[in-house]
């Protein structure tokens, strides 16, 4: 008997983990803890009589430990991360329970694994960043370390995702933190951080073609793949993260918001009403988005990953281009599927270690790779995990490979 609860389990990332996880039936109980207790329910019901529905409330210590006691694993999908990470990783270590997340806020990050003597004192492994980018990224860049490559020199990572059929305040705010912060990048074998509006962050700028979804600008995102892979991927010399939501007219206008000073939490008087400027832009931001959609026709999700590893191998240089997309699918499947491959390794005992770690430090590539494959399989969507790898060799002529995931 298994026991996960998943937090957030209402939202677009932990209802998609959700759905995937009941279908799979890997844990024998599945509960869903949202601040929202009545959708919690109506959800729980649609996926079956092994899922509940619980209330909890993310700013509560007491309610959180309270609600994962009992759990054999938490998977917690609610966000800002930067604001809800480290705090719910303390209350499940406090609880002893295995913990798996969707972080991808680089300063959450670097708090949570600073974490990591207090998990390894409570016996509990903490698996941090298990969604997309990071997550998927960060284990296939070891894939190709640990198969396919003797050396790996340099990591670029993208992704452009956009047109999910609704979108949070805490997706919006999470953009907006991702805008305002240093942005760290591993750069001629050492750490560096770049500002977005900067120069320093303009010189990493480049337009990148993304099978199935487009040709996009991409701009530096501060994701954790910067900062915990070249720990774990010995002689790496660049680790660089560049991302998008689509349409550009749409990150433009978020862009905007940043640039302009508008996503100060300090109140402003406005016509003798107190009103806060981040609150003001998240609501205008929300407002305005279906018609820039719209505009840009996009009628539907839409999301590509790519990740470009280059090396050695045999003294030769080589270059591995892997690319996971698809149009009809979006941030909420490309992060929900991971974090629930996640949580079911995690609750299958399959990670030994103990404390707070990334994906690369403790997960093995090919058993995420299979139980992509087996969920899409059931799921009906196809007979494999949607990976599409090209391979470019010293000469500059390109392949495509079938490593028969």
């Amino acid at each position: 008997m298994s026991r996960l609860t998943i937090l957030g389990g209402c939202g677009a990332v932990g209802s998609t983990a959700a759905r995937a996880l009941a279908a799979g039936g890997h844990f024998s109980e599945l509960v869903i803890a949202d601040k929202e207790e009545e959708a919690a329910r109506r959800l729980a019901a649609e996926l079956g009589d092994k899922v509940s529905a619980a209330a909890v409330d993310a700013d509560d210590a007491g309610s959180l430990r309270e609600v994962m006691s009992g759990s054999d694993v938490v998977l917690n999908c609610v966000g800002p991360f930067y604001r809800f990470g480290p705090p719910i990783l303390r209350a499940a270590i406090e609880a002893g329970v295995n913990y798996v997340d969707i972080c991808d806020d680089m300063d959450a990050t670097q708090e949570m694994l600073a974490m990591d003597e207090q998990a390894k004192a409570a016996g509990v492994s903490a698996l941090v960043g298990m969604g997309s980018s990071p997550g998927m990224a960060n284990l296939l860049v070891k894939f190709t370390a640990q198969t396919l490559l003797d050396q790996v020199d340099s990591v670029d990572i993208y992704h452009a995702h956009g047109g999910e059929p609704v979108e949070g305040p805490a997706v919006i705010k999470h953009r907006f933190h991702s805008m305002e912060i240093d942005i760290p990048m591993f750069l001629d074998g050492e750490y560096r951080t770049v500002r977005l509006f900067e120069e320093s962050g303009k010189a990493l700028e480049e337009m990148t073609d993304f099978r199935d979804v487009g040709t996009y600008p991409v701009y530096a995102y501060p994701h954790p793949e910067t900062i915990t892979l070249p720990k774990y991927i010995k002689g790496v010399r660049r680790v660089t993260n560049l991302g998008l939501v689509i349409p550009v007219s749409y990150a433009n206008l978020i862009k905007d918001m940043v640039r302009l000073g508008l996503t100060s939490d300090e109140p402003l008087e406005v016509q003798g009403q107190k009103v806060i400027p981040r609150e003001f832009a998240v609501a205008f931001v929300l407002s305005r988005r279906d018609a820039l959609l719209k505009e840009a026709g996009i009628d539907s999700p839409r999301g590509c990953l790519k990740i470009v590893v280059k090396g050695i191998k045999d003294g030769e240089p080589h270059t591995y281009i892997f690319q996971m997309s698809s149009r009809g699918m979006g941030m909420g499947e490309g992060t929900g599927i991971p974090a629930a491959l996640g949580a079911i390794v995690m609750g299958q005992g399959k990670i030994a270690m103990k404390g707070v770690f990334p994906p690369e430090a403790a997960v093995d590539p090919m058993d995420m790779i299979k139980l992509a494959g087996e969920l899409i399989k059931s799921s009906g969507k196809g007979d494999r995990a949607p990976i599409y790898i090209e391979h470019v060799d010293k000469d500059g002529k390109v392949e495509t490979l079938d490593l028969k995931f």
